[in-house]
């Protein structure tokens, strides 16, 4: 049978499935109230924990290696949603539910990260949140389409990842088919610049980004005077910086994640680089003044997303996550956060915990959440998107334009 169906436990089975391999349940209940831009849970108070239904929502992203921060931003966000939800108390078709947060480690690492969708399939989740990378949900995303599971993704950018076809893939951020151009637009409209070089990580993240930037920037006329390619693992940079500095571009776009963009921009500095660097949003965080010193200051980045200061309710999110995590946000926290919300509005419409339903819902999700107004094409993708460029001043991301489709 093609669709596998969310399935409903007691709690103290609950507790004798969380030690089964890999699984990372929820943490205790803050206490928090929803945000008023998400739906109010039930208000009927929780049944005792003996009666309650659970439900599980599975998350799967790096918990370890050097995107490990990220994933576990990611995993923040969609807990604090569960945890205000849990709170409220939540009733589906007449019976109280208490949502988990069965969360995966995919490690960043495609083989891991279907690992992690089948263990997440095996655990009956009601729908996905995740993966991290565009490399890790593209391959896993095949797992969740054969168990009609929905994968809603906040942060797979690669447009790859809805093209496939399967009617399980959502995202809740934009795509590199809006962002590469919007970063090649800058250097063109806003730098001037006459001559690029391009690098990428070799991922389909990096390389899917660095493809779309190099189509707009060719047809604006911007000279691609190379295209490079190095690691995700890399930490030394010098042959390729050494060359680009020959070529004395206006520009360097760089398609990769923080951990080897930040070193990028440091050693480029030290070596005597001069052209701006432009990165996506796997660089654009807030550890990035930390990997790239005081060359974060020639940085300009871009976030698939509207900025979290520019958000409704920003400032109070921001405030609740970093009471909870004592972290600040990195980047995509409130759309890990949102997707718990949709997720949970489909439940609500379908008013079932079955997973072919809450897919069904899924599909015609009309939600404003946090992130803004939520609607999903018939591909998957949000109708209306948004990147945001940023600097950096005094060691903080500076908004410096919003652009929207």
């Amino acid at each position: 049978m093609r669709f596998k169906f969310a399935y409903a436990v007691s709690i103290a089975a609950a507790v004798a499935m969380a030690t089964a391999c890999g699984k990372r349940d929820e943490g205790g209940a803050s206490g928090a109230a929803p945000a008023a831009s998400a739906p109010t849970a039930a208000t009927a108070a929780p049944a005792p924990a003996s009666e309650a239904t659970v439900v599980k929502i599975g998350h799967a992203a790096p918990l370890s290696g050097t995107q490990a921060h990220l994933g576990k931003d990611n995993e923040n966000g969609a807990r604090l949603a569960l945890e205000e939800i849990s709170a409220q108390g939540l009733t589906i078709d007449g019976r109280s539910i208490r949502l988990v947060l069965d969360s995966q480690d995919d490690a960043a690492d495609p083989r891991t990260g279907e690992e992690a969708a089948q263990r997440l399939v095996d655990d009956h989740v009601v729908a996905v949140i995740g993966h991290l990378n565009s490399g890790v949900s593209i391959p896993a995303s095949k797992i969740y389409s054969d168990a009609g599971i929905a994968e809603i993704s906040p942060s797979t950018t690669n447009p790859q990842y809805t093209k496939q076809g399967y009617k399980t893939t959502f995202r809740v951020v934009a795509t590199d088919a809006l962002q590469g151009p919007v970063l090649a637009g800058y250097a063109i409209k806003t730098l001037h610049a006459k001559k690029v070089v391009i690098v990428d990580d070799a991922t389909a993240y990096g390389r899917g980004l660095a493809d779309e930037f190099a189509k707009t920037a060719q047809a604006g006329g911007l000279k691609v005077a190379a295209r490079e390619t190095t690691s995700e693992k890399a930490r030394n940079f010098k042959a390729i910086l050494l060359k680009i500095k020959r070529m004395q571009p206006d520009a360097v776009m760089y398609g990769g994640m923080d951990a080897t963009g930040g070193p990028f921009a440091k050693e480029a500095a030290a070596l005597g680089v001069k052209a701006k660097i432009l990165a996506g949003d796997g660089v654009c965080t807030q550890q990035l003044p930390e990997l790239a010193g005081d060359a974060v200051q020639n940085v300009v980045c871009s976030e698939a997303g509207p900025a979290l200061a520019k958000m409704d309710k920003g400032a109070d999110f921001a405030q609740k996550y970093e009471a909870r995590f004592h972290t600040p946000v990195q980047i995509y926290a409130p759309f890990t956060y949102d997707a718990v919300y949709v997720i949970v509005d489909a439940m609500k419409r379908a008013n079932s915990i079955e997973a072919s339903k809450v897919l069904a819902a899924m599909a015609t999700t009309d939600f404003n959440g946090l992130t803004g107004h939520i609607a999903f094409d018939d591909k998957g993708d949000l109708k209306t998107s948004t990147i945001t460029l940023y600097d950096f001043k005094d060691n903080k991301k500076d908004v410096l334009d919003v652009v929207k489709q």
